[in-house]
């Protein structure tokens, strides 16, 4: 998080103890009403707003995807995502709230994510929350990214305190025990980059961009997609971490053998880099297959 996003946060008086014990004036007699949140998530590339009650049903959402923009220079480029996230956040607040049939002034509090992300697309979600709040007088809740996504299961299916969570993204790999809303016990983390930055970065240096049923793919996405017509067995790759019995993980390694892999295959077919490899299917399909058998 940035300097200013932090100073941001600081002067927040009202956090997540506040919004707690706003639930107090929840009950009145045997009558019950709704406590509604409104979140907010800016801290990559998508700005997603959403309206949920307190028994997690979603009642109104909204997202603004910038996976186009990035497709175009290989991969996200923190201003620019910034500045899309400026353009479009008041509209997606707006169509989440119109979706769910709520004003902000029935709100009972604002949700927004404030870590872990890219510091430049955090900063626009946090300034445009805490101006709702301070107009509106709400409690804010910051929310840290990977437990959110540790706890949205909870909002789907009726899973009890302890379980176990794997988190698995482009900028993440967490394996921990979800023991309270939280509380979060680490087993282990990536010790360097994480499995979809790592899949991204292979996928540019195969120029699957260039690839006929590949050109409107993520990265991430493309390797899957050619994993599926490949032959893992043409490519071995050795596992990481073989030598530690931790559940730490590691990607960094396994993405210098597979781009020397792909350097031998070049040199073998006598083609310049940028141009696609003829083994490129096998070469996703192995790829694939040691980044999951490493995970699990």
């Amino acid at each position: 998080m940035s300097n200013i996003a932090k100073s941001l946060l600081k002067s927040v008086t009202c956090g997540r103890a506040v919004w707690l014990r706003s639930r107090s004036f929840a009950c009145c007699g045997e009558q019950r009403f709704r406590q509604l949140v409104l979140g907010i998530e800016t801290s990559c590339d998508d700005t997603g707003a959403a309206v949920v009650d307190d028994a997690g049903n979603v009642l109104g959402e909204a997202l603004h995807c910038q996976k186009e923009v990035h497709l175009q220079t290989g991969g996200i480029i923190p201003v620019v995502a910034q500045q899309l996230h400026r353009e479009n956040i008041e509209r997606v607040v707006r169509e989440a709230l119109r979706a769910s049939g709520v004003s902000v002034p029935e709100l009972a509090a604002v949700a927004t994510t404030v870590k872990p992300g890219l510091a430049l697309s955090l900063e626009v979600g946090l300034r445009y929350s805490l101006d709702l709040v301070s107009r509106y007088q709400k409690p804010f809740i910051p929310i840290h990214h990977m437990e959110a996504h540790a706890l949205t299961v909870r909002l789907t299916h009726n899973v009890e305190f302890p379980f176990l969570v794997l988190l698995l993204s482009g900028g993440h790999c967490i394996l921990a025990v979800a023991q309270g809303v939280s509380d979060f016990l680490l087993l282990g983390q990536s010790i360097d980059i994480a499995p979809g930055d790592m899949l991204d970065k292979v996928a540019r240096r195969l120029s699957l961009r260039k690839h006929p049923e590949c050109h409107s793919m993520a990265g991430g996405k493309a390797i899957e997609h050619l994993a599926q017509s490949g032959n893992r067995h043409q490519h071995t790759f050795r596992l990481p971490m073989l030598q530690y019995r931790n559940c730490d993980f590691s990607f960094s390694g396994l993405q210098s053998l597979v781009n020397k892999a792909i350097t031998e295959k070049e040199q073998e077919e006598g083609i310049q880099e940028g141009e696609i490899l003829s083994c490129v299917q096998d070469i996703a399909a192995a790829v694939q297959h040691t980044v999951a058998v490493h995970i699990f």
